[in-house]
């Protein structure tokens, strides 16, 4: 028998060890955290369904669901380890990834316009450049701030000159509605209301400013559960399809969460979802950089940032979907 020298064994015993720990992290897994939220539709039908937990009752595995009331709380469940995946901006996530949240985007849940920036009925606000000196409801860390940030910059304004009033996103439609403020940074389907049953003027809109959904994932999970991962997006992909082909199923139990009326419901998924993509590919990172560029113009993201090279290292396209 060939013999092994001290520093072969060192090397057998520590590739062994680590072979055996990422055995056993899979083998222990018994929960798979997962956010849904009323701007991830899909979310709510793979939750609705039960899709997840058929899929993983014969491994002992349960599905814990939490919800994300907008990208900021699924970005802190994902950087606290209280959530695996969790559904947001593509542009909120990369400013997390640059924040260090070790964090990977993997799949793409909708093509969105659920952001705009809206005012009351009877505002006398008609441009971004009214803004100025005006009190505005922003959820940080979201699409919808990014989405004020870029418009206050392309203005040739900053969020110096405003007021920015940081609330989570159903109570900066409150506030909007009750004329706290004078403006909102909206999100579905809290805007579409105000829209519908308020009168909100959505004064100012760019559908192509609004970064893609996006589910991401744990990093950590995403190296110690890879087979798992390809589980959650292929069962995920159905619950997508499931979603396009079926919209009144979508529509019902869309409003059996919101308790919204229909043409509020309409509004959001008919006008202003388009769920027929699912893989992140040029267009994707093209819309997430192209946001990241300009937070960095903004002063948002700082100067010495390589915002492609985050944006690379956020993004894993590499785990398979089905084909059919």
């Amino acid at each position: 028998m060939p013999r092994i020298s001290r520093r072969g064994l060192a090397a057998f015993i520590a590739i062994w060890s680590l072979m055996s720990g990422r055995a056993f992290a899979a083998d222990a897994l018994k929960e798979i955290h997962i956010d849904w939220a009323t701007y991830n539709p899909v979310s709510m039908v793979l939750k609705q369904k039960g899709l997840l937990e058929k899929e993983f009752a014969k491994d002992g595995i349960s599905i814990v669901w939490v919800q994300s009331a907008g990208s900021n709380k699924a970005l802190e469940f994902l950087n606290a380890g209280s959530i695996d995946f969790g559904s947001t901006a593509g542009s909120a996530a990369l400013v997390a990834r640059i924040n260090g949240n070790p964090i990977k985007s993997i799949y793409v849940y909708s093509r969105p316009e659920w952001t705009a920036l809206v005012t009351g009925k009877d505002s006398k606000i008609a441009t971004v450049a009214d803004l100025k000196g005006k009190r505005v409801a922003v959820t940080r860390g979201t699409d919808p701030h990014i989405f004020l940030v870029r418009a206050l910059l392309g203005a040739g304004l900053s969020e110096k000159d405003i007021t920015p009033v940081l609330l989570q996103h159903a109570d900066g439609k409150t506030a909007l509605i009750r004329g706290d403020v004078d403006a909102w940074a909206g999100l579905d389907p809290m805007m579409a209301q105000a829209e519908v049953e308020d009168g909100a003027r959505l004064f100012f809109r760019d559908p192509a400013a609004n970064t893609w959904g996006i589910l991401n994932v744990r990093e950590q999970f995403l190296k110690d559960h890879p087979d798992v991962v390809r589980r959650v997006l292929a069962t995920y992909e159905e619950a997508r399809k499931y979603s396009v082909a079926n919209y009144d199923d979508l529509k019902k139990t869309f409003i059996a969460v919101t308790k919204l009326p229909d043409n509020v419901v309409d509004k959001q998924l008919k006008e202003r979802t388009d769920l027929s993509y699912n893989r992140i590919g040029a267009p994707q990172r093209e819309s997430i950089l192209a946001a990241g560029l300009a937070l960095q113009q903004a002063g948002v993201i700082d100067a010495k940032t390589d915002v492609k090279a985050a944006l690379d290292g956020l993004i894993d396209d590499q785990v398979p979907l089905p084909t059919n």
